[in-house]
């Protein structure tokens, strides 16, 4: 079926079924306009960055020991839960097949310049407290309440959220930062770029000035295949399907066309909604200026071998694993450089 027809049918069945298409959540750029700054990037500057600890550093690391639970969070497709240390800090943690490619993926854009969340990984955890009738996870949860595999994204209270934002309408949108963090998208192959994954958080800094800092903030889909597909364990944290997916997919004087994010599978059209969402989302890894592309490479360039696989480490993966992912990724970044 050509593109042209694909177009026609996914209207008609958008017409047949009104519902398919959900409405759009309420984005927020920034409010108090003309006293709080936008921003999507600072300069990592040329001080070694410590990619296994992340943006939060050693000294935000969470406790090994000592959790309660809290609430859990609907939020997502992956069993997440609100938790408390023995110091008052809270923890978001997300369990299954995101939380090892979500912490990785969270090291190479900070060390990229963009903000991220402070995310952990540890490879295991009790918490006390945990009730039996979870809506989803309680059968990855032992019943002492020992967790496996656990991303711990730290609760900043400095930081308020106060909205979303869109990808295709923002203050970055055609900017040399937001191609680059299009461009970064498709490094990673974070396939599930959705509007819903971002968000704006409100902070004061240094100078006392406020600022809205505009974050991805779901990055789970990441180190895997190009899309979408049957099977959470190959689409998301998996070096072989890493290793084996594409990158650029075209190249012109002008720009460059990524793999990623590549359009549902065709299984997906029975689900008009899911499959809609993510042909509009195609555009993402499309029309990139070569030169915005470059430029991300040659910050990225800047890693050492260490620092990469650092990232990987953190993300608790084998030693296999952090050196095959560790190849892949600075290939990548050696093409982005030389474009």
């Amino acid at each position: 079926m050509k593109r042209h027809q694909v177009i026609a049918l996914l209207g008609l069945l958008c017409v047949a079924f009104p519902g398919a298409i959900q409405s759009q959540k309420q984005f927020v750029e920034t409010s108090e306009a003309g006293s709080t700054k936008a921003v999507l990037w600072k300069d990592p500057g040329g001080s070694p960055r410590d990619l296994f600890y992340g943006s939060g550093g050693k000294e935000h690391a969470p406790p090994t020991e000592g959790f309660t639970f809290l609430e859990e969070d609907s939020e997502g497709s992956n069993p997440k839960f609100l938790i408390q240390d023995a110091t008052g800090m809270k923890w978001k943690i997300k369990l299954g097949p995101e939380a090892e490619p979500e912490v990785a993926a969270s090291r190479f854009l900070w060390a990229a310049g963009y903000f991220t969340d402070e995310d952990y990984f540890l490879p295991k955890l009790r918490v006390a407290g945990v009730p039996d009738d979870l809506r989803r996870g309680r059968d990855l949860i032992d019943s002492d309440g020992t967790m496996r595999k656990v991303r711990l994204e730290r609760q900043n209270k400095d930081l308020k959220k106060v909205g979303s934002w869109k990808w295709k309408d923002s203050p970055f949108t055609g900017t040399r930062e937001g191609n680059g963090l299009r461009a970064l998208m498709a490094l990673i192959n974070n396939w599930d770029v959705k509007d819903s994954n971002t968000a704006i958080f409100r902070q004061k800094n240094a100078e006392g000035q406020t600022e809205d800092l505009y974050v991805v903030t779901d990055l789970g889909g990441s180190f895997g295949t190009n899309g979408i597909v049957r099977g959470e364990e190959i689409s998301r944290g998996n070096l072989a399907s890493y290793m084996a997916s594409r990158f650029i997919r075209k190249t012109t004087s002008e720009y460059v066309d990524f793999a990623t994010p590549a359009r549902a599978p065709w299984m997906v059209i029975g689900m008009p909604s899911r499959y809609w969402e993510r042909f509009h989302l195609t555009w993402i890894g499309k029309d990139v200026p070569r030169e915005d592309a470059r430029w991300l490479g040659q910050i990225l360039a800047q890693l050492t071998p260490s620092q990469v696989r650092d990232a990987f480490r953190a993300a608790g993966y084998s030693d296999a694993d952090v050196e095959g992912f560790a190849d892949t990724i600075e290939r990548r970044i050696r093409e982005l450089a030389a474009l």
